[in-house]
């Protein structure tokens, strides 16, 4: 009996460094802003050698990232515990988890968008570490054939609905075409050009512009697919480069995820290689 009480107080008696490291990242948490070694150390009441220590492993784990400033904050695997914690239909959370992560990672702007009958309009923005700030603002429509939400929504929508919309914004760059008839013509070559671009852009599952809305700028938009089956459902589907995860005819694209940086931030040659990772990013929270 008596051995048997000393097993049960020491599987009581827990392990004190896994505590240690769950109340750092409980300060991690709590803060909720990135902080210096020595806050966190003097928030635990703990050396900074020791409480370094922990942090890495914090690190390896996922659960903890280090700034390129040093600083200290919550990692991704934080926002995947979080985000099993809300209601599974929750589209609109999940998003704001995707947008986050992706600001984290690359440290650049992200916007979510939806459509609406007349075009995308930007929702909700995550700004930034960096002072550089997101040039739209929630409310802003995002224009069709100039920004990559725009791109991306109109290579998804029906033919019908897109083709209006992006003709009157042709229509109204043209401040004085030389004739209706030579502008008819301009229409027609600007669509032919335009299908083109839908094209490629439903073949590598985003789209990206490089200083066409604002120079200097450049954007990469991922699509986020509110599934469509027999039974109503907010499941999310996130799109991939082969177009594989729902039939075509059953997708309707509903939102777009942006990152939006400069140049220097979202090099064109890495443009691919940016959009694989938040599109990484973006599958870990689809519901299976």
């Amino acid at each position: 009996m008596s051995s048997a009480k000393t097993a049960t107080s020491k599987n009581q008696g827990g392990i004190q460094s896994l505590e240690i490291g769950l109340s750092i990242l409980d300060v991690l948490i709590e803060y909720n802003e990135p902080m210096m070694l020595k806050d966190i150390a003097q928030a635990m009441q703990m050396h900074p050698a020791k409480t370094h220590r922990y942090l890495v492993s914090l690190i390896r784990k996922k659960y903890a990232r280090q700034l390129d400033d040093g600083r200290y904050k919550v990692g991704e695997r934080v926002s995947a515990l979080a985000y099993t914690g809300f209601n599974q239909n929750n589209t609109f959370e999940r998003l704001k988890l995707i947008a986050n992560e992706i600001k984290d990672l690359l440290n650049c702007g992200v916007q979510i968008a939806k459509w609406f009958n007349d075009g995308p309009v930007v929702i909700h923005l995550v700004e930034p570490d960096s002072p550089i700030s997101i040039i739209t603002r929630i409310g802003s429509r995002m224009p069709l054939t100039t920004s990559a939400t725009g791109r991306l929504f109109a290579s998804y929508q029906p033919d019908n609905i897109i083709k209006p919309l992006v003709s009157t914004e042709w229509q109204n760059k043209v401040e004085s075409p030389s004739s209706h008839l030579a502008q008819k013509n301009d229409l027609v070559t600007n669509w032919q050009d335009f299908t083109q671009l839908q094209a490629e852009i439903r073949k590598q599952g985003y789209a990206a512009v490089t200083g066409v809305l604002f120079m200097g700028i450049n954007a990469i938009s991922i699509p986020v697919f509110l599934a469509q089956t027999a039974e109503p459902t907010d499941a999310l589907s996130i799109n991939v480069s082969d177009n594989s995860i729902l039939p075509e005819s059953h997708r309707l694209l509903e939102y777009a995820v942006t990152v939006i940086g400069t140049t220097e931030q979202l090099p064109a040659s890495k443009h691919h290689q940016i959009a694989k990772k938040i599109l990484a990013i973006a599958e870990r929270y689809q519901m299976v």
